[in-house]
């Protein structure tokens, strides 16, 4: 497993990677990992631990505010750990010609911009797949919506959002 730690506002110790390379390392057991992303956040009087990992293919992702820094470390991995297990059993469902077809793709959550003021742009690589994975990717994320190339429609670019009933919908553009 390839870990990268990152700190804003706040300076990583040899000790906090040590601490987060263990926690992690028991997710290992569970499926394998290709990469870990981890950002800590000095938030005045809290600590904010952000961790974005890569398996087979999909993203997981979860953050946690928590008094210290271990604290944070500690919950976010019992978050990843709960999603990892989740996400396996429906992975198992998945043949592997479906497994491949899932994209790498993070859209990352930004804070809410004032009065239209664009404060973000993101770019990324949109991969085929279907619906149900998008739904599936989403999900696992953590977003209210996921962009996409649909496999199933000429791989046009198509949205999926979480609707306010908990269903899901799907915008797909008009020619």
């Amino acid at each position: 497993m390839n870990i990268n730690f990152k700190g804003k506002n706040f300076e990583v110790t040899p000790a906090l990677k040590e601490h987060a390379e263990k926690k992690l390392s028991r997710l290992e057991r569970i499926m394998e990992i290709d990469k870990v992303m981890v950002t800590l956040v000095d938030r005045k009087s809290k600590q904010k631990a952000e961790v974005t990992m890569t398996v087979k293919g999909y993203l997981l992702r979860a953050e946690v505010y928590a008094q210290d820094a271990y604290a944070a470390i500690d919950i976010v991995v019992d978050k990843l750990e709960k999603q990892l297990v989740k996400y396996k059993e429906k992975l198992q469902r998945k043949t592997k010609k479906d497994r491949e077809k899932l994209a790498d793709v993070a859209v990352l959550e930004t804070p809410e911009p004032k009065e239209d003021e664009l404060v973000r742009t993101k770019h990324f690589n949109v991969k085929p797949m279907t619906v149900d994975e998008a739904i599936m990717q989403m999900n696992m994320l953590g977003h209210t919506f996921f962009v996409f190339a649909n496999s199933e429609n000429d791989e046009e670019i198509n949205v999926v959002y979480l609707r306010n009933d908990e269903k899901y919908g799907l915008i797909v553009p008009e020619k």
